[in-house]
């Protein structure tokens, strides 16, 4: 129930905060007539810039964390107590018209935590300094045109969001996700990119999508010795999959858009991100998934849903046994309220023919999730608010994370952004384990 207290009263206090700032908006816009009067030389007709096939850009990240929760570390144990990160970061990404009806991007990125040079490195296991002390990583790289009017081809590293949620994952499953760290940034910025080849054939409101993905990829988790490596001791080792052939990943998908409401259906062959063990080795299962998903707008509302039936799914404790389960998300977000929207999504994800075995997993029936989410701009959109709670279980009793944030153009190009994460261990899984990883956080975001 903590969490849900502390969200609510974050949420008061931001809304209150901004809401009761000394800059009104009558005020910034008288103030905006004091600006320095452009010379005779700046009112002149500048002569156009040359064009360019391509354009270049970028962002560097200075962040910082300080984790104020953990207890005080048993012998032989990490102390993950104080500051967690120190960490600098350039994204870049190239864009580049070959001709007009084929384009090309690439996009990276590279990153050093100093935190680690900072304490004593001895003090971190070698998994964990491995996968979050420095990084160099290959984004987004693909190459896009028009085979035919109606007809485009995109091939190389993507990512495909499908579904209509933005906090939760029903129907959105082709993409893993990065998930060192729960709770610290939106799902938008964890999808990891995977090579497909990809058409779209456009007629009319629809458009129809088929994919087949020969890269296998799975979510990055938290690595031994993390605060939030959940189990107590390291994990059996992985049974490994070659790329492409009879692994490869094929995926379909078609949309439209027609007044007011929106309606996708999908289908796909692809393999669980989540593995089961067998034979003491992690193993993915190979599944079969029909989904489909619709928004409709009704003024300030906006009603969102999504459906997913999964075949093929496979459980520790139920050796040799396949499964079937439905994902069902409503959601409805509101927008009536000057620059704030607010949203609530509910998730069940219904296993059919259940075994009372899965229990010694912690595995239920239905589990259920909650996301409620507030966001607001103030001051001319120069200060954005968000806070998002993510509940799993009855609310209050099986945990979850609840992030509160702001972000403050400093100039343009140039965002600070400061926030609390705050996690309620409860009696489901992982958060019984990381329920002490509460943490403030700060990021110097220049984009260029």
């Amino acid at each position: 129930m903590r969490i849900v207290t502390l969200f609510l009263l974050l949420l008061l206090a931001l809304s209150a905060a901004a809401s009761n700032s000394n800059i009104t908006p009558e005020l910034d816009e008288a103030l905006g007539g004091f600006d320095e009067a452009p010379t005779a030389e700046a009112t002149k007709e500048a002569p156009p810039a040359p064009s360019r096939p391509w354009k270049l850009a970028g962002d560097l990240i200075l962040s910082s964390s300080y984790n104020f929760d953990h207890s005080d570390p048993a012998p032989g144990e990490t102390d993950h107590r104080g500051f967690s990160r120190l960490r600098a970061k350039l994204n870049l990404q190239l864009e580049w018209d070959i001709s007009p009806d084929w384009q090309t991007h690439i996009a990276g990125y590279g990153f050093h935590d100093f935190i680690y040079g900072l304490r004593d490195r001895s003090d971190y296991t070698d998994e964990l300094l491995d996968s979050m002390e420095s990084e160099l990583v290959l984004g987004e790289a693909w190459v896009r045109g028009k085979l035919h009017p109606k007809l485009d081809l995109k091939l190389g590293r993507q990512i495909v969001v499908w579904g209509k949620s933005d906090n939760l994952r029903i129907t959105d499953i082709l993409n893993p996700l990065d998930a060192r760290e729960l709770g610290l940034v939106d799902i938008e910025d964890l999808r990891l990119p995977v090579t497909m080849a990809r058409l779209d054939y456009y007629w009319g409101e629809w458009n129809l999508s088929a994919m087949a993905i020969p890269e296998i990829r799975f979510n990055r988790n938290p690595a031994l010795g993390s605060d939030f490596y959940p189990y107590p001791t390291p994990l059996p080792a992985e049974k490994g999959l070659h790329n492409g052939g009879s692994n490869t990943e094929y995926a379909l998908a078609l949309n439209g858009i027609f007044s007011g409401w929106d309606l996708s259906l999908y289908a796909a062959r692809l393999f669980d991100d989540m593995p089961h063990l067998e034979n003491g080795l992690r193993e993915h299962s190979r599944l079969t998934m029909l989904g489909t998903s619709t928004n409709i707008a009704l003024g300030n509302w906006l009603l969102k849903g999504e459906l997913a039936h999964f075949r093929g799914l496979e459980y520790t404790p139920l050796p040799g046994k396949k499964k079937n389960r439905s994902d069902l998300l409503l959601g409805v977000e509101y927008s009536g309220f000057s620059d704030t929207t607010l949203s609530l999504e509910i998730v069940d994800r219904h296993i059919h023919d259940y075994n009372n075995r899965l229990t010694t997993e912690g595995i239920e029936q239905d589990e259920w999730q909650t996301a409620l989410r507030y966001q607001g701009e103030f001051l001319h959109a120069r200060l954005k608010l968000t806070a998002l709670a993510i509940l799993f279980g009855d609310p209050g009793k099986g945990g979850g994370s609840m992030r509160a944030q702001a972000t403050y153009e400093l100039a343009e190009g140039l965002n600070l952004t400061g926030g609390v994460v705050a996690y309620d261990g409860g009696d489901k899984f992982p958060f019984t384990a990381i329920g002490d990883n509460d943490r403030l956080f700060l990021e110097l975001k220049y984009s260029f």
